[in-house]
Formats: structure tokens, sequence, C-alpha cells
């Protein structure tokens, strides 16, 4: 049973889904069974459009799952209409789960990330941007030990976040902070989606793990993307 998590959403979330969803519902030699989990305590609201694509307001875990439903028939698809905290990732973070982490937020990629680090055998794919970059991280861990890099190591902001956790964005003094943060553009949020997606397909297909990712696991911890220059590259993180 492949069990795939996605965190968030939003404006990448989105992006990722309806690939995601079709990937699993059709490649059934691939995945026989599959269960793909929904997690996002946000809600749809109208301010929204801009990024994201919905048919009606409400928990975005629980609509979206509703959409993906109806095309999606063959694989069992979850809603999960919470955030991830400290109180509940052990709940919802397991053995063998491939986690797709895009939300745009430091403090809950470090609850992932710690709890990942429990975890025996695991994948951990996030993704975020600014507005005309991003990046893409894959930390797997296999056996007790890490295959490719933590996000962590070279990313003391993930390691020691300053941001709001979604929580606390509604508590006082937490607009102006919230409005530091650099605006995003829908365009961007598809260009990290398609890395995300990418390196959930390389670490899904047997040949490719054993032939590039295991042979050279440096390269595919965490990969640049700038949309100005037209580049991904990948950054040279040993695990």
């Amino acid at each position: 049973m492949s069990k795939v998590k996605v965190i968030g959403t939003g404006g990448i979330g989105l992006c990722v889904l309806p690939v995601l969803g079709r990937f699993l519902n059709y490649e059934q030699a691939k995945f026989p069974t599959a269960e793909l989990h929904l997690i996002d305590g946000d809600r749809f609201e109208s301010k929204n459009a801009a990024r994201q694509e919905f048919s009606e307001l409400g928990p975005k875990a629980t609509v979206t799952a509703n959409k993906l439903r109806q095309q999606f028939g063959r694989i069992q698809i979850y809603d999960h209409p919470v955030y991830l905290s400290d109180d509940n990732i052990v709940r919802h973070i397991r053995e063998n789960d491939i986690i797709m982490c895009c939300v745009d937020n430091h403090k809950t990629r470090k609850i992932v990330h710690d709890r990942v680090c429990e975890l025996n055998n695991v994948t951990f794919i996030s993704g975020g941007n600014d507005d005309t970059d991003g990046n893409v991280f894959c930390h797997i861990r296999r056996d007790g030990k890490n295959v490719t890099c933590p996000i962590t190591k070279f990313h003391d902001e993930i390691n020691d976040p300053t941001d709001l956790h979604p929580s606390e964005l509604n508590q006082p003094g937490s607009c102006s902070r919230q409005a530091e943060s650099t605006p995003q553009i829908v365009i961007v949020n598809n260009l990290i989606a398609s890395g995300m997606l990418c390196a959930f397909y390389n670490v899904t297909d047997a040949k490719i793990y054993a032939e590039k990712i295991l042979k050279n696991p440096a390269l595919y911890g965490e990969v640049s993307y700038d949309m100005l220059t037209l580049k991904a590259s990948p950054l040279n993180r040993p695990a």
C-alpha cells in the first residue's frame, strides 16, 4: 500500500494534486493500491482565487478531496482539515509514508522534519518558492539512515524558524509580520510543483532510485529553480 501525504492544499499543493492523483490512479502496475491524504487546516476564501482553483468555499482539504474523488475513483482519498502540530504529527506521519510538503511556512516544515528523523523508512519531499524562484528538497530515509540530506542541514531558517505557524495567524500582531513575506504567483507555484512531482517519480521508480539516486545521493537532496534564468540546478548536499 502506497500512502502519500500532501501537506498544504494552497498554491503549490493545488498544482501538485491533479497530476499526482492522476498518476496514482492510472499507474496501476506501479501503485496497485494507493492512499492519498490531504492535510490542511485552512479554508478557501474568495481572495485565494488569483493563485488557487477551487469549486466552493470551505475547508481546503475537504473541498479539494471531494473534487479529486470524482476524478480518481480507483485510489482512496482522505481529507484531514487540520494543521500539523507537535500534538498531532505522530498520528498523521508514519513509517513508509511519502510526504509532499507544500506549505508556505518553516514552522510546519520543521515539525515534519523532526518527525521524519524519528522514522526508519520515509520520503519527505518539500517545495517552497518566493517571487520568481524556489527550491525542492527530497529527504530519503531507509533502514534508519539518511540516504539524502535532511532539509535542515544547510538551512538554518528551517532548523530555527522565526515565522508564524498557521494556527498563530489570528493572534495579535500576526498580520504585520505575515505581510513581510514575499508575494507568490501561480506560475512559480507550478514550477516548484513540477520539481516536486519529478522528485516523487524518481524516488518511486525502482530503476531510477537504484541507478541514479543511490549512486549519487548528494545531487538529489535539493534542487534550486529560477524562473528568470530558466534553470534547474541540483545543489551538492551530502547526507
